[in-house]
């Protein structure tokens, strides 16, 4: 059998790079595919639609839930912006509601604390409305030094979410301007 110079260095190459792979920890052997399990799931799931959180383009997509946990989520091909595609941001959703690292309890630390406290929704709630109406009864105006009426509040200020869909900010800037807040913004991508 001859060896030729070429078929030696593709040979001796191969290896070197398997052997390289499995020694920094890459496992060559060969898995099961998810999708084949994920297409059996996707059939008895639960379809809901909704908004990317990410930027303000507003992609849609598909978020599949089964057994109340989301199972997959992927472009909406129905939706007008995306016409079924992500980006990377967006492809990553799943991830952002399958995530153990998330945190999912209300933590406060006290002022000039060092340790966090776990707290209930219902106190932390309660806690921001009364500092929102304590900072409002101190400091709204209304008038301007002209006499004339601007029923406004200048010492609090909001800056939107890119997380909220189009509804969501329209009501969260009515409850902000009926509080008399002046200073609302709106960030995308900070």
């Amino acid at each position: 059998m001859g060896i030729t110079r070429r078929g030696f260095l593709k040979a001796s190459g191969t290896t070197a790079i398997g052997i390289t792979l499995g020694s920094l920890g890459f496992d060559l052997t060969p898995i099961k595919a998810y999708a084949t399990t994920l297409r059996k799931d996707l059939k008895s799931a639960r379809e809901t639609t909704t908004i990317c959180p990410y930027c303000a383009v507003g992609c849609g997509a598909i978020v599949h839930e089964s057994k109340g946990k989301v199972i997959n989520i992927e472009g909406d091909p129905d939706h007008p912006i995306n016409q079924g595609s992500l980006c990377s941001k967006g492809s990553s959703l799943y991830q952002l509601a399958n995530n153990k690292q998330r945190i999912t309890k209300v933590l406060y630390r006290k002022p000039y604390g060092t340790a966090w406290e776990e707290k209930t929704w219902d106190w932390a709630i309660t806690e921001i409305a009364t500092k929102i109406k304590k900072t409002r009864d101190e400091s709204f105006l209304l008038e301007n030094h002209k006499g004339q009426v601007i029923n406004r509040l200048e010492s609090l200020a909001s800056i939107g979410s890119a997380a909220l869909d189009n509804e969501e900010c329209w009501l969260y800037q009515k409850f902000l301007r009926s509080l008399g807040i002046v200073y609302i913004e709106h960030q995308a991508r900070i």
